[in-house]
């Protein structure tokens, strides 16, 4: 009999944090799981601390394949999942016990609901540490507008129902390579309801070897090439939602200004931040710290920043 959740994991050259997160997962209160890994070539000892789980009897679906990248391997653990719910587990990220059990139960109060997701604990090996949404609730049910003017889902933390999968026009998007979740979860946020467990049930391991830290520019040309996707398979959201396109907008030229400010290309931060002001007054910050050198700023950041959800 097929299981009731597929546990997605995805992994390149793991082997220093995977066995803690795989840990985590065989520790979860909710039993009634399988773990699809996909290998995408690594070249360390990844793959023989996978068989040695498979060894213990674990309900693994294991797969090996040449490297293909992270949308590519994320569509193969999907193709090989026979669970009604999809969770997302990466590689260096730590679930807490009770996460399935709770987050599975939102599903049943509402079938409308087609995602649920949770709060995070985001910690560094260096001793930084926060909570995702720190004092604020993170919205739920319709969030696709909340999603296009920021967004805010962390992937370790979402799971889908399958049922969610089936109606979208693709998966995973191979041409990405830092923001290929961000594509696929608002595509389902736009068609279904999403619900909230507010409690972090995730720790979301931040390091420098993460794509998003080794590939920052690659975001906002993401970005930029989602919401185009989005216009095309919808010209009405143009109208429907204008002003929170618009702070989408001011977040991709944000992301190619913080690109911009690293490379030391000060006046390009704010020739790209001035069309955007008056619509996200926060931008006025970056834009006025790049009178001064990047290291100032960046340290504003690591100080102060403790919450993706930014109002628009």
């Amino acid at each position: 009999m097929a299981p009731t959740v597929s546990i997605n994991l995805c992994c390149y050259n793991s082997e220093k944090y995977l066995e803690e997160t795989l840990e985590s997962i065989f520790a979860q209160t909710y039993k009634d799981w399988e773990l699809v890994i996909v290998n995408d070539g690594s070249t360390d000892s990844t793959e023989s601390i996978i068989k040695e789980y498979i060894s213990q009897g674990y309900p693994i679906i294991y797969y090996f394949q040449k490297n293909h990248g992270l949308g590519y391997s994320r569509n193969e653990a999907l193709k090989r999942s026979r669970g009604k719910y999809i969770a997302f587990i990466d590689h260096d990220d730590i679930w807490m016990p009770e996460k399935l059990e709770k987050q599975i139960s939102l599903f049943e109060k509402d079938y409308s609901t087609g995602l649920v997701f949770s709060d995070a604990i985001y910690f560094s090996d260096k001793g930084r540490r926060f909570q995702l949404y720190g004092n604020k609730k993170a919205p739920s049910g319709k969030i696709f507008p909340d999603l296009l003017k920021n967004y805010y889902l962390c992937l370790g933390t979402v799971v889908l129902k399958k049922d969610a999968l089936i109606n979208i026009e693709e998966w995973f998007d191979e041409r990405f390579s830092v923001a290929e979740e961000v594509d696929v979860f608002m595509r389902i946020a736009h068609h279904w309801k999403c619900d909230y467990a507010d409690e972090p049930l995730v720790m979301y391991r931040m390091h420098e070897q993460s794509s998003t830290s080794l590939m920052p520019e690659r975001f906002p040309q993401e970005l930029e090439l989602i919401l185009e996707k989005l216009l095309m398979l919808d010209p009405n959201l143009l109208l429907e939602y204008k002003h929170e396109i618009e702070i989408m907008k001011a977040n991709i030229q944000y992301g190619y200004a913080m690109d911009d400010f690293r490379h030391n290309r000060r006046i390009m931060v704010r020739t790209r931040l001035v069309p955007y002001l008056a619509i996200k007054k926060k931008l006025w910050i970056p834009y006025l710290f790049s009178f001064l050198p990047f290291s100032f700023y960046k340290w504003l950041l690591l100080h102060f920043s403790h919450s993706v959800i930014v109002d628009g």
